[in-house]
């Protein structure tokens, strides 16, 4: 993506979450805040003026919320479909589901951080989905097995994967583990003693290799191979 910014439009009713956003997105040699709105509708008259490139989107906004903001510029009726990505303190599931429903190419927490935010900025340009970890975790939690019988004979040795885990290199496995526990890039490289960028080069691969979107999809291979066991 050398020599392209990317162009960001923020909509949030709270003045400083926009301007924390902005500082943290303008500082990215290929990131521009082109807008800023206050509420949802707003929003949408400014997304369809400029153009922006990825917007930003809080859920509970006065006039129009963000849920059918994203589903007003990502649904079938807008004349220029727009990455939207959902940027809240709300993770209720109903939210989480009815924002990736409406098209939204993210949903992250406010709480996740600086270099979550851009990393989800650039999975939308790069057609990705990045939802925060914390969520991801919460959401896979139902693709656990149930709890064994106890009058069922349980092995304390942990599972093995077997067939398709064939498919990923052992540092691979390591890496899947780690995201369906819902590690960021950063926490992955720090419990693995690798950089950010290599433990992203990973997950890029293991997307490629599993034919998955996104974090979700890997961490949901994992749960279903038993490459992670049964959560406590």
């Amino acid at each position: 993506m050398t020599g392209v910014t990317i162009r960001i439009l923020l909509a949030d009713d709270h003045s400083d979450v926009r301007s924390g956003f902005r500082l943290v997105l303008d500082s990215q040699p290929d990131m521009s805040v082109v807008g800023e709105a206050a509420d949802g509708a707003t929003a949408l008259d400014l997304a369809r003026r400029l153009e922006p490139d990825v917007v930003l989107a809080d859920i509970r906004m006065p006039r129009l919320d963000g849920l059918e903001l994203t589903r007003l510029l990502t649904g079938p009726e807008a004349a220029r479909p727009t990455r939207v990505v959902v940027v809240t303190t709300f993770d209720h599931d109903e939210y989480v589901h009815t924002a990736l429903r409406n098209g939204a190419c993210g949903f992250l927490l406010k709480r996740s951080g600086p270099a979550l935010l851009i990393e989800g900025v650039r999975a939308a340009m790069a057609g990705d989905a990045l939802i925060s970890p914390q969520i991801t975790v919460r959401l896979l939690d139902r693709l656990s097995p149930p709890p064994l019988s106890s009058a069922s004979p349980v092995s304390t040795a942990p599972i093995a994967p077997t067939g398709p885990t064939a498919v990923l290199t052992d540092r691979e496995q390591d890496i899947a583990r780690l995201v369906a526990r819902g590690l960021t890039n950063a926490e992955i490289g720090a419990e693995l003693f690798i950089t950010p960028g290599t433990a992203k080069t990973h997950v890029a691969n293991i997307q490629a290799k599993l034919k998955v979107r996104n974090r979700v999809g890997i961490a949901a291979w994992a749960w279903e191979t038993n490459l992670v066991g049964p959560r406590a």
